[in-house]
């Protein structure tokens, strides 16, 4: 089966703080087809998100498919608060790049 990487369906993959103890992320769609061919794949899941992370069950705030947004969305919990000693990302904003690989398969 083909496969096209997410990065190349969705319109804005990103990261961002979600507080002082959370990163969030958002996949969001232009297209409604685009968005729905994601989510039936189940190539993103919570599942997924934590393998693709390398995180535990307990990391995993949050996993959102939010439809009228055209939107994925999750959160992780940070392992320390953000700009405290050895937290390398106070913004969160570099965390997203893991997901623009993810292979989703598409019907040729």
């Amino acid at each position: 089966m083909k496969t096209v990487k997410l990065v190349d369906l969705a319109k804005t993959i990103r990261s961002k703080n979600a507080g002082t103890d959370r990163i969030t992320f958002d996949i969001i769609f232009r297209e409604k087809e685009k968005y729905e061919m994601v989510k039936a794949s189940g190539a993103l899941t919570p599942e997924t998100v934590k393998k693709l992370y390398g995180i535990p069950d307990e990391r995993l705030a949050a996993f959102v498919e939010f439809d009228p947004g055209l939107a994925i969305k999750f959160t992780i919990n940070r392992l320390r608060p953000s700009g405290s000693f050895g937290e390398g990302d106070i913004f969160g904003c570099q965390q997203y790049a893991p997901l623009l690989d993810v292979e989703i398969p598409v019907e040729e």
